[in-house]
């Protein structure tokens, strides 16, 4: 089973949050999960919930701030594989091009 996630987590500051983000991401790297980041969030993706989660709790916990802010939103998929980029292709393909304005 794979389990994807659109993970957000960032420092409440006034001031650039570019190093705590950093951080963050850099914390998935002890963990079995393949990512993505973007500009709202990271992608992440799991073969089970239980390290999924221990993904995100690390990502939260590796921002050093007053007060941090975590959002995490969840697919998993119980009786059928797919990956995000399965999700990106099934779109393009409706859409018959590349979902990219660039």
């Amino acid at each position: 089973m794979t389990v994807i996630a659109l993970l957000s987590v960032a420092p409440v500051i006034e001031d650039s949050m570019a190093g705590e983000i950093a951080e963050a991401v850099d914390a998935l790297e002890a963990y079995d999960v393949s990512y993505e980041t973007n500009p709202m969030g990271t992608v992440i993706e799991a073969e089970s919930t239980d390290e999924l989660f221990a993904a995100a709790q690390a990502a939260h916990e590796a921002v050093d701030a007053d007060r941090v802010s975590t959002v995490l939103k969840i697919d998993d998929k119980r009786t059928r594989e797919g990956t995000a980029s399965d999700k990106v292709d099934a779109v393009a393909e409706e859409l018959g091009r590349e979902p990219r304005n660039e």
